[in-house]
């Protein structure tokens, strides 16, 4: 029996993906859990696996259709021959709407008809490379495509844009990888680029977040010495012994489960006019990649222990920047934790990734002269890693009290830290 492929439903708010790119052709073998083809959506970039072993007989909708979750977009197996593939995405769901002509101060290549290639047929190209080229007045039969078969693809396009009478830039060499993350397009003055599909909802998404949430934000400096030393005398032998790499996120990700665990009112969610307790603590992890940002889940983060946490840290990353993430994997959080302390920042504000109630900010890591106390009352100046903590936070069920107490919790923890960790 045929075994039909369906738009899967990357997270809770998601009621379509775009379908960026197909890994297989009509007619192609394919196995179970081999990957298929690639969506995007605001919550993640990945690549979908086969739900069966057989053979590719039908793709119904091109690349760069966006299509409702739940709709059928391939079939895998029957006893029928393979089916034509789908048009150009040109006559299916465009993935970006269509929008007026806007002015460019980009060179403008001059306009001509449309002609066919050699073999009669229009370039190869996306939609997002044939909204540009419209956008820019560019005929892209004067774009060399240095993608397969000569495919047209954005840095092409861009670059031809920038300057029109250079030579195409020759072919790139196959990805060693499907995982391998992608180069970022660098952007060129003065031309106009819609933005992806992942980034226009996001957007969307950013505007809903403070229009529905009252956020307030609050921060507290840690003292991380403590934790700075274990981890400097500990990280060796510990990637040795556990083939995992002791980074701080372990250390943050369980001082706020503690704190969750005491504060439930945190790790709750609004609905209507009653306040959802979540049974379990599922932490998102913000991952920054050169194409957006996702949020993976640890479900069911306060079972684990701090290897346990370490290893999907470091699982969940990986694999969100391979595209290899699994649609259950972005759903359900219910407290996220971003680090954007990465690019040496002090602290940030986040906006709250809804329905959640709260997101924790974690800034740089950095020396500082601190007064320390000691036991009989003595001052004295010493130099101590610190770290500011932005709680943002839905004041509808979340009180200043609430976050304050939850913060002091969640500092404490670090500072006092007596954990094994493994």
């Amino acid at each position: 029996m045929p075994t039909d492929v369906v738009m899967p439903q990357m997270g809770e708010s998601i009621t379509e993906g775009t379908i960026t790119k197909w890994l297989k052709k009509v007619g192609d073998k394919v196995e179970r859990d081999e990957p298929l083809f690639e969506i995007s959506t605001d919550k993640v970039d990945a690549e979908i696996p086969s739900p069966a072993a057989g053979t590719l007989t039908e793709i119904k909708f091109p690349e760069g259709a966006t299509v409702g979750i739940n709709t059928i977009v391939a079939v895998i197996g029957g006893n029928g021959k393979p089916a034509a593939a789908p048009a150009p995405a040109a006559v299916a769901p465009a993935a970006v709407a269509p929008a007026a002509p806007a002015a460019s101060t980009a060179p403008v290549a001059p306009a001509a008809p449309v002609a066919s290639t050699a073999s009669g047929e229009r370039p190869r190209s996306s939609p997002l490379v044939r909204k540009i080229a419209k956008d820019n007045n560019v005929d892209l039969n004067r774009v060399s495509g240095t993608g397969p078969s000569g495919r047209i693809t954005k840095t092409d396009i861009l670059g031809y844009i920038e300057n029109p009478a250079a030579k195409p830039a020759p072919a790139a060499a196959p990805a060693k990888s499907s995982a391998a993350t992608p180069a970022a397009d660098a952007p060129i003055p003065g031309s106009l680029v819609p933005m992806t599909k992942m980034r226009s909802i996001i957007a969307q998404r950013m505007v809903e977040s403070k229009r529905t949430s009252p956020h307030v934000h609050t921060v507290f400096k840690v003292d991380m010495t403590r934790i700075v030393r274990l981890r400097e005398r500990e990280k060796s032998k510990y990637e040795q012994r556990n083939g995992v790499k002791l980074t701080y996120m372990p250390f943050i990700t369980r001082a706020a489960i503690a704190a969750l665990r005491k504060h439930p009112i945190v790790n709750a969610t609004v609905e209507g006019d009653a306040i959802r307790y979540s049974r379990n603590i599922n932490i998102g992890i913000a991952v920054a990649l050169q194409w957006g940002l996702i949020v993976p889940v640890i479900k069911r983060a306060e079972e684990q222990n701090f290897l346990g946490i370490a290893r999907t840290i470091a699982d969940i990353a990986e694999r969100a920047r391979g595209k290899k993430l699994l649609p259950d994997e972005v759903l359900g959080g219910t407290f996220t934790l971003t680090n954007s302390g990465i690019f040496g920042e002090q602290f940030g504000m986040p906006i709250i990734n809804q329905p959640q109630a709260a997101i924790l900010g974690i800034g740089g890591l950095n020396k500082e002269p601190v007064v320390v106390t000691d036991e009989d009352g003595n001052d004295s100046i010493a130099i101590r890693s610190m770290q500011h903590f932005c709680l943002g936070f839905d004041h509808r069920i979340v009180d200043g009290a609430d976050a304050g107490k939850f913060m002091a919790d969640f500092r404490a923890c670090l500072e006092n830290w007596d954990e094994a960790i493994g």
